[in-house]
């Protein structure tokens, strides 16, 4: 068991209490938080109150969450390559190509699987733990949580904007310098695995900056402020800047024009968008001590902008 605790924005004021925790704590769902308020595992400002009670906004709320195996997938033996790892949450160095979380067509082999392997409790927490997601091509950081208190301070965090992520990504094109993008993000009218910029969508605003110039492409390093699906990759298509690599949002491929036969092969070669999460900075969950990883290029990247570089001096 674990007592998470928090405090109810102002914006919520008037709200019944059941429908106030379902926004604040949405790993849960609705009827079980009714039923742990129905069994006085709720207390606001150290008080019981009715699933129908209305809050008035800026009390404290203390939920005695209750650890229950929630999934079901198989733990593998997969290797990790974990970055930091203590008793409440690990960092890991995803490599491209790992799916995160199980689904259809993907059950098994998945980071979830390999995190079940290496932590079995993982399996009473909501998501294994997993507070973020990365795209199955995306390499890079990203932070799984080991207990409920973790998982809910790690969530609340990235509620509050206040976990620094940065990724490196090479687009097509020649940058001049670098911006933001604050344009909202949905499902693709036509194509469900697909997003894109749409005046109903969800608030998205990346921010990103030069890392280096190349002739027909630049090497960015992107900050994002929230954290919507392919956020990056849409955001940069939309400015006219789509990922090398990337399959779905890229257009049709296309060789460069003068293109030497090694950097042809290596861009015939390299199947995923250039993304990596490079920078991750977090509070942490028990002692607020803040802490701050940064990871390299992985080689693929790193080999593909040799290649241009050589091949723009040809």
């Amino acid at each position: 068991m674990a007592i998470l605790t928090a405090i109810i924005p102002e914006e919520m004021a008037g709200m019944r209490l059941d429908q106030c925790l379902a926004e604040m704590f949405p790993d849960y769902s609705r009827s079980k938080l009714q039923t742990w308020i129905k069994a006085g595992r709720v207390l606001v400002n150290q008080q019981t109150l009715k699933a129908k009670d209305k809050v008035d906004g800026g009390e404290t709320i203390e939920l005695d969450a209750e650890a229950e195996e929630v999934l079901e997938y198989e733990a593998e033996d997969i290797p990790l390559d974990i970055i930091y790892e203590d008793d409440s949450f690990l960092i890991v160095n995803k490599p491209a190509g790992l799916v995160v979380h199980p689904a259809v067509g993907h059950w098994q082999g998945t980071l979830v699987n390999a995190l079940l392997n290496h932590a079995p409790s993982l399996k009473t927490l909501p998501r294994a733990g997993i507070v973020h997601r990365l795209d199955k091509d995306t390499s890079g950081l990203l932070m799984v949580a080991k207990t409920l208190q973790a998982h809910h301070s790690l969530s609340s965090q990235l509620q509050e904007r206040s976990i620094t992520r940065e990724y490196l990504a090479l687009a097509k094109g020649w940058m001049t310098a670098g911006g933001t993008v604050d344009e909202p993000l949905g499902r693709h009218p036509n194509d469900r695995k697909r997003h894109t910029v749409r005046e109903d969508g969800k608030h998205a605003v990346t921010h990103y900056r030069l890392e280096k110039r190349l002739k027909r492409h630049t090497l960015i390093r992107v900050k994002l402020e929230t954290g919507r699906t392919h956020q990056i990759r849409v955001h940069m298509a939309y400015i006219g800047y789509p990922l090398v690599g990337d399959p779905v949002y890229s257009g049709r491929f296309q060789m460069l024009a003068n293109c030497s036969p090694h950097l042809e092969e290596v861009l015939r070669n390299f199947k995923r968008q250039a993304l990596h999460a490079t920078k991750l900075g977090l509070q942490h969950p028990v002692t607020d001590e803040y802490f701050e990883w940064e990871l390299p290029m992985p080689e693929d990247m790193v080999a593909l902008i040799e290649a241009i570089e050589h091949n723009d001096l040809d």
